[in-house]
């Protein structure tokens, strides 16, 4: 999914001085963000005073969204680099083309997971016809110097494997958890995990205690380390857990984010991750002008135009040591 706004600043994330080396509480509240016709999205990350959990960078809730009689998601294609893009859905269908020549249906609870590495460029949109509702999350993962020129590629995984407990499905979406290992590949140590709890469910998540950790509330009620967490909202936790206390109030479907602190610094601007100003400034003139990116084959409509870049010059200062 893109980053639309047409206002994008450039931000810098990451490094180990934002991280909370201990446990807390930080419920964040989202930023409403427009995304196309009928598509609105609750942004999470970055946040004002937290932009990143381990590796994860960007995350969007959206829905659930009637659209019987809307176009629906509808995004067109549009341009990533340094990252991993998560599409996880509760309801509904995304159609899913990029430039390495996928074309992919993702469907409620398959793993959607696109390495941009060094470029490349992507649509999603709403089939038609499809169904009335659209519920679901899209996330990025950055990724770390070493790995951030790889090949573009797309993987698609229907089958994931899960974590139960009494009244608990937990689906391990990446990374590992209890044991669990999701078939996506990661190129630092993180968990994604979807949370199904039903009303009265009480259980206690193994955690590592070197991960920091957020909550994503997807639905329902649920308390989060007794604190309660409603749709649209998370609840950053910091890290030097073992483990998370879950209660669910009502039936309930959350997101267990985290990951190791994610040491190197990053810029991040509209849809790029990258580590200088110059490199930022490079790929929208790529994107703008070049052939780098690929080409969307099939996406009825025009690409995204690149909004310009601001003048404030930026630089991640490296590795944090």
């Amino acid at each position: 999914m893109s980053n639309l706004d047409r206002q994008a600043t450039l931000q810098v994330c990451g490094g180990r001085g934002f991280v909370v080396a201990e446990p807390v509480r930080e419920l964040l509240s989202p930023r409403h963000v427009q995304l196309g016709e009928s598509t609105q999205v609750r942004r999470l990350l970055p946040n004002l005073g937290r932009r990143m959990v381990g590796a994860w960078a960007f995350v969007d809730h959206y829905g659930p969204d009637d659209i019987a009689d809307e176009p629906g998601m509808q995004v067109p294609p549009h341009p990533h680099m340094g990252l991993q893009t998560v599409s996880w859905l509760h309801e509904g269908e995304v159609l899913h083309r990029d430039s390495t020549g996928s074309l992919q249906t993702i469907r409620p609870r398959e793993l959607g997971l696109m390495t941009s590495g060094r470029a490349i460029s992507h649509s999603e949109e709403s089939p038609r016809p499809h169904a009335r509702y659209l519920h679901g999350a899209q996330l990025w993962v950055a990724l770390p110097d070493a790995h951030r020129h790889v090949e573009p590629h797309f993987q698609h995984h229907a089958e994931l494997p899960h974590v139960t407990a009494p009244g608990l499905t937990a689906t391990v979406v990446l990374g590992a958890l209890d044991g669990a290992v999701s078939p996506g590949t990661t190129y630092t140590p993180l968990v994604g995990a979807d949370l199904a709890l039903t009303a009265g469910a009480e259980h206690r998540l193994p955690l590592d205690p070197d991960f920091e950790y957020a909550v994503l509330a997807m639905s329902g009620e649920a308390h989060v380390d007794d604190v309660p967490v409603l749709p649209g909202s998370m609840l950053y936790l910091g890290c030097g857990r073992t483990e998370l206390p879950l209660r669910a109030v009502s039936d309930a479907g959350l997101m267990l984010l985290g990951g190791e602190p994610f040491e190197e610094e990053i810029v991040m601007w509209w849809n790029f991750v990258g580590r200088t100003d110059e490199e930022i400034r490079k790929a929208r003139e790529d994107w703008t002008t070049g052939s780098r990116f690929g080409e969307v084959k099939g996406y009825d409509g025009d690409r995204l135009d690149a909004p310009e870049v601001p003048a404030t010059q930026l630089k991640a200062r490296g590795r944090v040591r």
